[in-house]
């Protein structure tokens, strides 16, 4: 892996757009009715040097995906210099329902996790706990003597036959944070449907220590360094946070991060009191349209028991305004109301680019990948 780590512009995912299948979750926006909410300041676009005019913009386009029926609601937010200025609803929470959107609906933030565990981990790291080179495989021995599969072959479906290799190097913590470890979502010349019959699968009452387990049986899709693919790895950094800190991935994100950030409806497990401000899930349907792939309802897997499974690589639901907090305690340096989180150094080493010139291709050129982080390139 290229060590060199270049100086970049932060890109906090909490300036991006994510979209939710169901719903979006934006936190970005222009000026409108601000609605008073505890722990989100506010301000007029102009106090903070935004145009109030071309912040509207927004509104219209968000309204416009509603209505092309490419999402079936929106939240926006947009925050400068630590004040919101914009914070708006559009389209309906559960359409099915006739629901509305609200500015505390709870969404599935799907990958919008991997910021959260990453920051949980480097907590750590500011402990003594780990530097970022050493081998996983030091607390989860599991994952000594990885093998690659150079090439892999079907005898029939559901069994695979791999010619291996001995991984060039182990994994290490940055390998993992970074997503250049070789931990596979599928193999060249495997289809996706042939890898998820043999790859671990999630099972009733799993836990993580059990998943991760099973992850490791697998060889790697390339070489630790090779190259970057956007993968499972945050869901063994959930399971490293266990291991250093002696506790369990959600009462450590609860005791450390949710409870002192005032996070106060970031959850793996929705409480059932809630329910009425869950997000139904949508996809898009073939020809145009939206399908309803989960209602929200008791049979969500992020509401009904058992409460055993804490991925770090997608798992948790959350609302603007609590996503909010935790970015802006990343774009103040580690600090957010008088809590530190992390070190301004810390905060500084995540969002630099730690993979030199690999390709990041989910989010195109200039970018680079930080520690949790994709980054802009200046």
């Amino acid at each position: 892996m290229a060590s060199k780590a270049k100086h970049v512009r932060r890109l906090s995912l909490a300036a991006g757009i994510g979209v939710l299948a169901a719903a979006v979750a934006v936190v970005a926006g222009a000026p409108s009715d601000l609605p008073v909410m505890d722990g989100v300041p506010t301000a007029a676009a102009d106090e903070v040097g935004m145009s109030a005019e071309r912040l509207e913009r927004l509104d219209r386009v968000m309204q416009a995906y509603v209505d092309r029926r490419e999402v079936a609601g929106v939240v926006s937010l947009v925050a400068r210099r630590g004040k919101v200025v914009h914070f708006s609803t559009f389209g309906s929470r559960d359409a099915e329902a006739g629901a509305p959107m609200t500015h505390d609906t709870i969404f599935r933030i799907a990958s919008m996790t991997k910021p959260v565990a990453s920051v949980a981990l480097m907590m750590l790291y500011e402990e003594g706990h780990f530097q970022l080179r050493d081998p996983i495989a030091k607390w989860l021995p599991e994952f000594a003597d990885m093998q690659v599969a150079s090439v892999a072959t079907y005898q029939e479906l559901g069994r695979a036959r791999f010619r291996t290799e001995q991984a060039s190097q182990p994994i290490t913590v940055q390998h993992l944070l970074t997503h250049t470890a070789g931990l596979p979502n599928t193999y060249r010349g495997i289809t996706k449907p042939d890898f998820d019959a043999i790859g671990p699968q999630r099972e009733p009452g799993d836990t993580l220590a059990a998943f991760v387990t099973r992850l490791s049986t697998l060889p790697l899709n390339f070489h630790p360094g090779e190259r970057w693919e956007y993968g499972r790895a945050t869901d063994v950094v959930g399971r490293l946070v266990e291991v250093m800190s002696g506790m369990r991935f959600d009462r450590f994100l609860q005791e450390r991060i949710f409870g002192p950030l005032d996070m106060v409806d970031t959850h793996f497990y929705l409480p059932a009191a809630k329910l009425d401000r869950f997000a139904a899930q949508y996809r898009p349907r073939e020809g145009g349209g939206l399908a309803l792939t989960e209602a929200p309802s008791a049979d969500s897997r992020f509401v009904r028991e058992p409460h055993s499974y804490f991925s770090g690589a997608g798992g948790l639901v959350s609302t603007a305004r609590d996503y909010f907090r935790f970015h802006q305690m990343m774009l103040n340096g580690g600090e957010l109301d008088g809590v530190r989180i992390l070190g301004r150094k810390t905060v500084d080493l995540m969002t630099l680019n730690h993979v030199g010139d690999h390709g990041i291709w989910l989010v195109g050129p200039g970018y680079g990948f930080g520690l949790g982080y994709a980054v802009v390139q200046d």
